[in-house]
């Protein structure tokens, strides 16, 4: 009998120890930061919603400037997609207090560069001024400029270019970005911007509005180091000698 009390005795003293170390270590876990907690996530872009929910803007970014950023007058691309959970089609509108207008514009006239003609390039076939003195020479029908030696307009006046309105159907989304055929485009920035700062964006769901902060896109990866400057000390001959 009394060995059975001890046995008793020993395990009423080893069960609260094992249940103390048990919420030792449940403490030691709950007191930990996840390692996800400290991740950023590598989309950037602003999210927000208009009229109750129906509506959504999502990544609205700035496409970026690179290292020297975005001039007075510059133009810059917005990339967004944009959702209507309605019922019923919708049409938006896109306006910005810090640039001129934004339009709608196709990816390959808001990439390609303005074209440009300087005075020495006149238009093949035009008539010299010496032509013009010699009486046998006067310019036949043929000389006369054409309309396809008329500059071509810039990516902004492109006929492909036009208000930010876009037709969204119910129950669906437009992507607007240069993977896909149009992209919206910031004409005329109001002030020069860095990557990492924002402009104000407006959008109209057919009366129902948003107003915003779209950044700027940061790059993903650091900037590559300069070269180091390496100094070099030459002589002239016969320097030293004397």
């Amino acid at each position: 009998m009394r060995r059975s009390i001890r046995g008793s005795r020993r395990a009423a003293v080893l069960l609260p120890g094992i249940a103390a170390a048990g919420l030792l270590l449940s403490g030691c876990g709950a007191g930990q930061i996840s390692e996800t907690a400290n991740k950023v996530p590598s989309v950037q872009g602003a999210n927000f919603v208009a009229g109750d929910g129906k509506y959504a803007v999502r990544g609205a970014l700035v496409a970026y400037p690179g290292v020297e950023g975005y001039q007075a007058g510059d133009n810059a691309l917005l990339n967004v997609v944009l959702y209507n959970d309605s019922p019923d089609p919708v049409t938006v509108t896109v306006t910005s207090s810090d640039a001129r207008e934004v339009v709608l514009t196709s990816v390959a006239a808001a990439t390609s560069p303005s074209p440009t003609t300087s005075p020495e390039q006149s238009p093949e076939g035009s008539p010299s001024p010496d032509n013009s003195a010699s009486p046998g020479n006067s310019p036949s029908p043929d000389d006369s400029p054409s309309p396809d030696d008329s500059p071509s307009p810039s990516p902004t006046e492109s006929p492909a270019a036009g208000p930010a309105r876009i037709e969204i159907p119910p129950l669906s989304y437009v992507q607007l970005n240069t993977e896909g055929e149009q992209v919206l485009q910031l004409v005329g920035l109001n002030e020069a911007l860095l990557a990492g700062q924002s402009v104000t964006l407006t959008f109209d769901f057919g009366g129902e509005t948003v107003t915003s902060p779209a950044p700027i896109a940061v790059p993903l990866t650091p900037a590559p180091q300069p070269s180091p400057i390496i100094e070099r000390h030459t002589e002239y001959e016969g320097e030293g000698g004397h």
